[in-house]
């Protein structure tokens, strides 16, 4: 695959999605059989992935599948968990132990391990010992969104390769500058983004976002720009990417990205929404909506909250199967909604989309 590729994958069967992504990008062709080969997903705390929160199973054991039976078999599996949790706690009641037990794939729990120090234009780095042993590093970040930095995908999902104490010097320099000159010091080989439910607001999760959806790319830079658009950013919202790009970590000019779906999203919305999902939802008009679609205008919506303009909204938003080929008044989301007066085409439309209609509908 070229540097440039996102794939996208929709379905809630996450084994077979994530084989089929591996095999339609060809992923193997990329990793020599004598590789170490490091999975790295969000285990932030020791919280189901149906929380929003974590990296869900199934992606994991789609991929080690995948590995075995094209002869890859020096795979191990490392995280470090937040501060005040603790990672080998979040294997078990993330389902990893299950994992490592029946496939023998190790689990590196990188709060034990120990480090070395690099520097790079003037910031010291503080990284875990056990990545330099590794030569192909897979990245599995949950998509979801962040109290402190908006948005948390591939380039911040390293932040758990470092020890505990390189974590509060972090949040002491502010995040973003450390963040991208860490993904300059650990070369990520190969994103996998679980965008399947990812919290709304909250790297621990609580208010999961149906989404459906994985995502396939090289570059953390572009994926995490794509990933942006999805949540209703704009990447300059979040500094890290355009300091992660100028450091040449990846790009961020999502003009440049080649993005291949490899299907269509069509999995009706079903989960049983609370807390804050459940408040914008109330600004829906829905029948038969994909969870995609769905999950998009759930992310505008909180955009538009974000900026005290959500009690604005004083016309219906329909979204959903069920409206195709009908006349609406008001505000359609995605193609099966076109009829309406005003109408965000897309199949499913960006969360940024929708939120450059809506702030235009609102505007005083």
């Amino acid at each position: 695959m070229k540097q440039n590729n996102i794939f996208v994958i929709y379905g809630n069967s996450p084994v077979p999605m994530v084989k089929n992504l591996m095999e339609a990008a060809q992923i193997i062709n990329n990793i020599p059989k004598s590789a170490k080969i490091g999975l790295k997903p969000n285990l932030v705390t020791a919280k189901p992935s149906t929380s929003g929160a974590t990296t869900t199973p199934e992606i994991v054991t789609g991929i080690i599948e995948y590995l075995l039976s094209n002869d890859r078999k020096n795979i191990s599996i490392l995280e470090g968990s937040w501060i005040g949790d603790s990672t080998k706690r979040a294997f078990t009641v993330c389902g990893y132990d299950d994992i490592s037990r029946k496939y023998k794939v190790p689990l590196i729990d990188l709060q034990k391990d120990g480090f070395y120090s690099t520097t790079y234009e003037g910031l010291s780095l503080n990284i875990c010992n056990s990545l330099k042993s590794i030569d192909y590093l897979i990245n599995l970040p949950v998509l979801k969104g962040h109290c402190q930095t908006l948005l948390t995908c591939a380039l911040k999902n390293l932040k758990g390769c470092i020890p505990d104490n390189e974590k509060r010097r972090y949040h002491s320099l502010g995040l973003h500058k450390p963040i991208a000159h860490l993904n300059h010091a650990i070369k990520t080989d190969l994103v996998i983004v679980d965008s399947l439910n990812g919290d709304l607001n909250f790297e621990e999760g609580g208010n999961p976002v149906e989404m459906n959806q994985l995502i396939l790319g090289k570059d953390p830079v572009l994926i995490d720009t794509f990933a942006a658009e999805l949540l209703g950013y704009e990447s300059s919202d979040i500094p890290y990417i355009g300091m992660a790009d100028k450091l040449g970590v990846g790009s961020s000019n999502l003009s440049f990205a080649e993005i291949i779906y490899l299907n269509k999203d069509m999995k009706k919305v079903s989960y049983a929404k609370s807390g804050k999902v459940k408040k914008l939802s109330a600004y829906i008009t829905e029948k038969e909506a994909c969870s995609a679609c769905y999950g998009s205008l759930i992310h505008a919506l909180d955009r538009l909250d974000d900026k005290g303009l959500l009690n604005r909204i004083k016309t219906d938003i329909y979204i959903g199967q069920g409206y195709k080929g009908q006349a609406l008044k008001g505000i359609g989301i995605g193609m099966c909604a076109k009829g309406a007066d005003t109408c965000v085409v897309g199949c499913p439309p960006s969360a940024k989309k929708i939120m450059e209609l809506l702030d235009k509908t609102t505007a005083r």
